[in-house]
């Protein structure tokens, strides 16, 4: 899984899109803490996310992206002040990097689970409308409905990433990747 190979280094734009092509949402860089066949791990302490629409807006926490390259979806989990982390899960295409970003397709549906273990499926409605406009075919609404079993029961077993203690140690990761460098007096 993500937790075993080491770490590549660099700050990374992603970008969302909807099932026609056009660009829904994207956030400023973030800072890749690992990276292996299975996915990217980005962190960041607070983003700013511009809309399809161009209005702007920043996140108030601390986070980690998990962006997989294989599995419909991608999850954020976000340290809510002394509540615990929250995660949020986006059903989505695996995620690809292309022409500098780190990209994927949303697709609506989206589950959260808030730190207290409560878990919350959203946005079907939105899918719903989305699978009608856009012609979903039959099997990528298979691929998007099976993701949303498969995110529940890897929440259920806590693996990889609804692991509070993995994803805190990703975010340590990333403050000592970028503890500012103290000269030594001469």
């Amino acid at each position: 899984m993500c937790e075993n190979n080491q770490p590549f280094r660099r700050w990374k734009k992603v970008q969302a899109y909807k099932h026609d092509g056009t660009l829904h949402r994207q956030w400023s860089p973030a800072f890749l803490v690992f990276e292996n066949d299975d996915c990217w791990v980005l962190a960041s302490k607070a983003s700013l996310v511009t809309e399809f629409d161009g209005r702007k807006w920043m996140t108030k926490e601390k986070a980690i992206f998990v962006l997989f390259k294989k599995k419909w979806m991608n999850v954020i989990a976000m340290f809510k002040q002394d509540r615990g982390i929250c995660y949020y899960v986006n059903i989505a295409s695996p995620t690809i990097y292309d022409g500098g970003y780190l990209r994927y397709i949303d697709y609506d549906l989206d589950v959260k689970v808030y730190p207290d273990g409560v878990e919350k499926t959203l946005d079907e409605r939105e899918y719903d409308r989305h699978a009608t406009q856009y012609g979903y075919p039959k099997d990528l609404s298979q691929a998007i409905e099976a993701s949303v079993v498969e995110v529940k029961k890897m929440i259920e077993k806590k693996e990889m990433p609804f692991d509070d203690s993995l994803i805190e140690g990703y975010y340590q990761t990333f403050l000592e990747m970028n503890k500012p460098v103290t000269k030594r007096p001469a």
